[in-house]
């Protein structure tokens, strides 16, 4: 895909993660990898005013690529971090999700409660520890909870999805703020029975075999 196309995905996948009810304002923000780097949304714009041209063009240390860009999202380490960091990565999504943000300003992840959260790649969703936005510390952790992983919630912020695709990045984090609220709504009854680790490979084998997800 060339850059011009890949200026508008991202612009869609921006107003998309409004559209959907996962994010509010220009909380959020939302890149691809792209060839020498990655192309990013910019810093405070609202997305319903966000034009292609606005999308911010960087190399994977930071620095931009082209002249006279608007400033990228104070999360672009976030991104650019983990699309060095997961070859497999085509996309970053991240956002304020009120359910996955409700969990992780308790530091608490989304375990096995449901068949679904193997969609995230593992046998949980694990939470990141607290860290500033937008410095290394931050972007190291949110690494760690990712690890074996493409999906994590961060601790008192939100949450962050990779995939191969902007497409599949954003039905990530719908799914992930899905399984949040029902997490949610099931521990008013109490802890809910979690399957087990062989009951959840199963279920990633079944996903494999369907190629669900994909």
């Amino acid at each position: 895909m060339d850059e011009a196309d890949l200026r508008h995905q991202v612009v869609d996948t921006a107003r998309a993660l409004n559209a959907s009810g996962i994010n509010q304002g220009t909380s959020g923000n939302v890149s691809a990898r792209f060839a020498g780097g990655l192309l990013i949304t910019p810093t405070s714009l609202p997305y319903e005013q966000m034009q292609p041209g606005d999308v911010v063009a960087l190399d994977l240390q930071g620095r931009p690529l082209h002249d006279g860009q608007r400033r990228p999202s104070s999360e672009w380490r976030l991104h650019a971090d983990i699309l060095r960091q997961r070859p497999e990565a085509q996309a970053v999504v991240h956002c304020h999700s009120t359910s996955a943000t409700a969990l992780a300003c308790h530091g608490r992840g989304i375990p096995a409660f449901h068949y679904m959260v193997a969609i995230a790649g593992g046998v949980d969703v694990r939470c990141a520890a607290y860290a500033l936005f937008g410095t290394q510390a931050f972007s190291d952790l949110a690494l760690a909870a990712l690890d074996g992983r493409q999906a994590a919630l961060l601790a008192q912020h939100g949450q962050v999805t990779l995939a191969t695709s902007l497409h599949q990045a954003l039905r990530l984090a719908i799914e992930v703020e899905t399984l949040a609220r029902m997490y949610l709504q099931a521990l008013q009854l109490g802890e809910p029975p979690r399957l087990d680790a062989e009951q959840m490979a199963a279920v990633q084998q079944q996903f494999r075999s369907l190629l669900y997800g994909t």
